[in-house]
């Protein structure tokens, strides 16, 4: 069952010629987490706005739990689709507790009760009287989502979230987050044109790019398998090289690197001008390998040594990024031989 959908929408602002939403189509599932992710600029919070009734799309329509939101015939406005709000900010109001702010406009006999239940759930009971200032960002972040939950939404719209966090609790957050909204059995769309939250948070993340939807996919599909190089470099690091579709189809001829075996063609012919997406983790340093690079540059981040390789074959040269262990000794022009992991190396379009 799907508590999202949306079908060929577009919007387009006054007085720009380049629609900000382009027939966009999609579907969510209920209880699941999914991530709106690109650059700015490409859609992903207009989309947001779409659904929260916030803009008004020039066509296709929007559905949520199944009833018709908007289309041509038919306006709910946001107050009556049933979506609760994470914003940005937050959007706490400072002269408010923090009971008060979760039970802002909650009308119903059950408030305390409701407004106690949320507090449970974001790990903030006991903290009903203090007031926003008196809260880390984490703990306000949770208290505009259990104030998004309260109402027992049908959906749960989050606009960048983490943006105002440092990076030890964007971190932390993430897994507190997906763990609140699984606990309340949330339908969430989190947009963020950070791929780690992206990653870290969701059951399936919809790339965009200039209002169009590139590709959908779980994170692992994504990161594994991009379908074009706006998808692979935007996903992770990576590196594009050109190349041509085996006779076989099995594996991509490219004149620095040869022959290499792929984990993924996407239906494409033999013969066809592709590229392949090799992740900086799929490049192996090995003294058995069968490839071979110099060191062009080299910097140690503490996870790993994020080094530059060069590979010179047939008069042409290209840079390859890769990963190697930080107890590793290396040093600029050094000679490493190296292999590749198919399964991180993938065909994507030519485009």
């Amino acid at each position: 069952m799907y508590d999202i959908q949306l079908k060929t929408v577009s919007k387009t602002y006054l007085g720009t010629n380049e629609p900000a939403v382009k027939n966009l189509s999609l579907n969510v599932e209920k209880g699941s987490i999914i991530t709106l992710l690109g650059p700015s600029g490409c859609g992903k919070s207009t989309t947001l706005r779409l659904i929260a009734g916030f803009e008004r799309a020039e066509g296709g329509s929007i559905s949520l739990a199944g009833k018709i939101v908007s289309d041509e015939n038919t306006w709910v406005p946001p107050e009556k689709r049933g979506v609760g709000m994470v914003f940005q900010d937050y959007a706490l109001f400072p002269h408010l507790n923090v009971f008060d702010n979760i039970g802002f406009g909650y009308k119903e006999k059950d408030r305390k009760s409701r407004v106690m239940e949320v507090l449970e759930l974001v790990n903030l009971k006991g903290f009903e009287k203090r007031y926003p200032y008196e809260l880390s960002g984490g703990q306000q972040q949770r208290v505009a989502l259990a104030r998004a939950l309260a109402r027992r939404p049908v959906v749960v719209l989050l606009d960048e979230p983490f943006s105002n966090l440092d990076a030890d609790l964007r971190v932390t957050m993430r897994v507190e987050v997906k763990r609140i909204l699984k606990e309340a059995g949330a339908t969430a769309i989190f947009v963020s044109h950070d791929q780690k939250d992206a990653l870290a948070i969701s059951d399936v993340i919809a790339v965009m790019k200039d209002g169009v939807l590139e590709q959908i996919g779980t994170p692992r599909e994504i990161y594994r398998y991009p379908e074009n190089k706006f998808v692979a470099s935007f996903i992770g690091q990576s590196n594009i090289i050109k190349g041509k579709i085996s006779d076989d189809g099995l594996s991509v001829f490219t004149n620095t690197l040869g022959s290499v075996s792929c984990n993924h063609s996407h239906c494409m012919c033999a013969g066809e001008e592709v590229c392949i997406s090799i992740r900086p983790d799929s490049i192996i340093k090995d003294a058995n390998g069968h490839m071979e690079g110099r060191v062009k540059e080299f910097t140690y981040t503490g996870e790993t040594i994020d080094a530059v390789i060069t590979i010179t074959s047939a008069g042409e040269e290209v840079d390859l990024l890769m990963h190697i262990h930080p107890e590793e000794n290396i040093k600029t022009g050094e000679i490493i031989r190296f292999k590749l992991l198919p399964n991180f190396v993938a065909v994507v379009k030519n485009e």
